[in-house]
């Protein structure tokens, strides 16, 4: 009896400890979750006493709650469930394998920060690059940008002698080329017009004395030459060609005088091949023209328009003033100028075929002297005068008569006989020319000579 008693008693106390450790679990699990909403600190303390409790050795987790809290909660309430049992060890490894795959992301995360870091730094000195590269581009482009002071004589309202040179205007100009003796600068006609002398200021300050080659009123080109020393820099011209919509210029000048020499503008290509009728004192002509918003403001003309390489594409001439009207300046084509002023510098002018008659567009003249035209005739060119000597006085052309077309071609106006003897035909092609003479419908055939003065 004693023995069997013993074993009773025996179970029953084992009974009271398992019941013992099953009400320590649940009260462990209880503490479990206090220790989760708990601070760092209160978690540390809680587990240390737990851990005291247990005959079992734990692996030590210091440091792992940090990186688990937010992101693996579940899996730490499964550690604190299973105390002291091969599964834990199992739990626990698992929770490493999932602390240093975390870690390797917030690695990697770091890693791709820093790459994020970089690329922004790259394109930053990337930026940085551009920005200099084009200042670089520019500053070495306005080395050969000069400024033009048109002097003339200013004559005595006391008496007819002549007194020194003052000057007129002033305006802006390109050294684009030059030789063993001379460096050569291309600027618009108007800039130099009625200039008796020209002085040229240099990028480095220096001044020199120029001297005019020749000019083409028509076009408003002209090339002045200066001693070869002073060309320290010369520029290229671009192909304008390939000039889109869009493209970044800059337009280097000195606009309203040389006290602000080498001013840049940026902007953009607003348009190509612009047709702009323009008056100029060779008569109506119009210009092909690349349309910018770059600033370009009286001083500029003659000044360059570079594209992004530092090539000259244009010759800024042309802006609109009007109240309300910002950004229409116009520059003439690298294309377009470059053989007109080659041909200045090989001939001291340009040859074009010569009609040897003044020119008025019909939409110009007064009525009254049109009396006999018939009255479906709106458009033409009437002959405002007429050199003795020319192929067109020989040919019986008058002073009003009215040409209505060459070759067969309708002319609107002047500037539309100009255009087809300057581009279509050559010095020396015969060609026929219709027109009206005291009412009547007449035809002629006449034979271009090359022009001696500027009076088509």
């Amino acid at each position: 009896m004693g023995i069997v008693e013993n074993k009773l008693k025996e179970e029953e106390s084992g009974e009271k400890e398992i019941n013992t450790f099953q009400d320590n679990s649940v009260r462990d699990e209880v503490q479990a979750e206090e220790m989760i909403a708990a601070s760092r600190e209160e978690q540390e303390l809680q587990r240390t006493k737990y851990q005291q409790k247990s005959t079992a050795k734990k692996p030590k987790l210091k440091g792992v709650f940090s990186l688990l809290a937010a992101g693996i909660l579940g899996s730490t309430l499964t550690f604190f469930t299973i105390p002291y049992t091969d599964i834990y060890n199992e739990k626990y490894d698992k929770m490493q394998e999932k602390v240093e795959s975390l870690s390797k992301k917030v690695e990697n995360s770091s890693s791709t920060t820093s790459g994020i870091k970089a690329e922004t730094t790259s394109a930053t000195a990337s930026s940085e690059s551009t920005s200099t590269s084009i200042a670089d581009m520019v500053e070495n482009s306005s080395k050969a940008i000069v400024g033009i002071v048109n002097l003339q004589q200013q004559t005595s309202q006391f008496s007819q002698s002549s007194g020194e040179d003052v000057e007129s205007g002033s305006g802006s100009g390109i050294i684009f080329k030059e030789d063993s003796k001379y460096a050569y600068i291309a600027t618009n006609n108007h800039v130099i017009e009625g200039a008796n002398s020209l002085e040229i200021s240099l990028y480095n300050g220096d001044k020199a004395e120029g001297k005019l080659i020749g000019a083409d009123a028509l076009t408003d080109l002209a090339v002045i030459r200066i001693d070869a020393k002073y060309a320290t820099d010369t520029i290229n011209f671009g192909d304008s060609s390939t000039l889109r919509p869009g493209d970044q210029v800059w337009a280097i000048g000195n606009p309203l005088g040389l006290d602000l020499s080498r001013t840049v503008t940026q902007g953009i290509v607003s348009a190509v091949d612009r047709s702009i009728s323009v008056t100029t004192s060779a008569g109506d002509w119009d210009f092909n023209v690349i349309q910018t918003d770059a600033a370009i403001n009286p001083g500029n003309s003659g000044g360059a328009l570079i594209n992004s390489s530092g090539q000259v594409i244009g010759i800024n001439s042309l802006k609109i003033s009007e109240d309300g009207v910002e950004g229409l300046g116009f520059a003439i084509p690298s294309n377009d100028l470059l053989p007109i002023v080659n041909e200045i510098i090989e001939k001291g002018k340009v040859e074009r075929p010569y009609l040897g008659v003044g020119l008025a567009s019909l939409e110009e003249v007064p009525r009254m002297y049109l009396q006999d035209l018939p009255n479906n005739v709106t458009q033409g060119v009437m002959v405002t005068n007429i050199d003795s000597n020319s192929a067109a006085a020989k040919a019986g052309l008058q002073v009003q008569d009215v040409i209505v077309s060459i070759n067969d071609k309708k002319l609107e106006g002047s500037s539309d006989l100009r255009k087809y003897l300057y581009t279509k035909v050559e010095i020396g092609d015969t060609v026929t020319i219709k027109y009206y003479h005291e009412g009547s419908l007449k035809t002629t055939k006449i034979k271009l000579t090359s022009n001696t003065t500027a009076s088509n």
